[in-house]
């Protein structure tokens, strides 16, 4: 219970945190005439976040009785909640969601939501809010894992909200590189690169706090000043702030593939395969974007 008692707290003190840094950085955006707000779809980050947080806390319940099952079967058991208890929650939970994040650009469903959180063309704080909606839905099924390993549902629940905290705050223009913290953690420069449209920056740089995990799993990319400048958003943009296209257009486009696409096996690749596939080549993944790019600049 002290774990809940610590979320609640922390989501209290984020409040004034999030408050302040969001008008600061509009403050600043109008001093150096930069651009980096749009009232719609500053609108539509935070109703995201609304109907995100809503079916989040709809699906705790589900997530604490199945990691109770886990945790009841756990394999280490802790002696305390001392600092390295803490420190491997959060780590692993970080893991966790890097498995969970890359996963969202691998394969085209759970691509549909995930969408929802790239299709701004803008890079600011209120970004980090734009939330991939119906992620709660499934996203609990891989922290169950950590039951065995000897950590509590609470406890898993307060280090994800750790790491939504810090994640959201490292959306920014303001602030680019931090030196020597960068090489460990993910700065906004590298979370920049992951919003990027640009085909050298497609699928890049998945991290939320640790930017190891990319380092490790080779999907680190370093924003590069000599390249093209990064264009936020999808490859091919809404071109609306309409909610409803925002949230589901990948998956009216998804109906429509699987309505037309000969064959069962085109037809489960445009569920389960990557995104940008296509049967007929008329729609290129991110990978052979990148091919297409290098090929032209060789």
């Amino acid at each position: 219970m002290e774990s809940y008692w610590w979320e609640q707290v922390m989501t209290i003190i984020s409040v004034p945190v999030y408050a302040v840094a969001i008008l600061a950085e509009i403050v600043l955006s109008r001093v150096l005439n930069r651009h980096l707000y749009d009232k719609l779809d500053t609108a539509n980050n935070f109703l995201m976040t609304i109907l995100n947080g809503s079916l989040d806390l709809l699906m705790r319940g589900v997530f604490i009785g199945l990691m109770s099952l886990t945790f009841s079967h756990k394999l280490i058991t802790w002696e305390n909640h001392n600092w390295l208890y803490w420190l491997c929650a959060i780590v692993l939970t970080d893991l966790v969601y890097w498995f969970v994040h890359w996963m969202s650009h691998m394969v085209r469903f759970f691509w549909a939501v995930h969408t929802v959180h790239h299709s701004s063309e803008k890079y600011n704080i209120t970004v980090g809010f734009r939330s991939s909606v119906f992620e709660p839905l499934y996203r609990f099924i891989f922290f169950l894992p950590l039951g065995f390993l000897g950590f509590d549902a609470a406890d898993i629940v307060l280090s994800f909200a750790i790491q939504q905290l810090y994640g959201s705050l490292v959306h920014t223009e303001l602030i680019r590189n931090i030196p020597v913290w960068d090489k460990l953690f993910v700065s906004p420069s590298h979370h920049a690169v992951h919003h990027a449209s640009n085909p050298r920056y497609l699928d890049k740089n998945m991290g939320m706090i640790l930017i190891l995990w990319d380092k490790l799993f080779g999907t680190f990319e370093r924003e590069d000043s000599h390249y093209d400048q990064i264009r936020y958003g999808l490859t091919s943009n809404l071109n609306t702030h309409n909610p409803t296209v925002v949230l589901f257009k990948e998956w009216r486009q998804i109906w429509q593939d699987v309505k037309t696409a000969p064959g069962l096996r085109n037809k489960l690749m445009y569920i389960f395969g990557p995104p940008g596939w296509s049967h007929d080549g008329s729609r290129k993944t991110s990978v052979q974007l990148r091919l297409e790019e290098s090929s032209k600049k060789a």
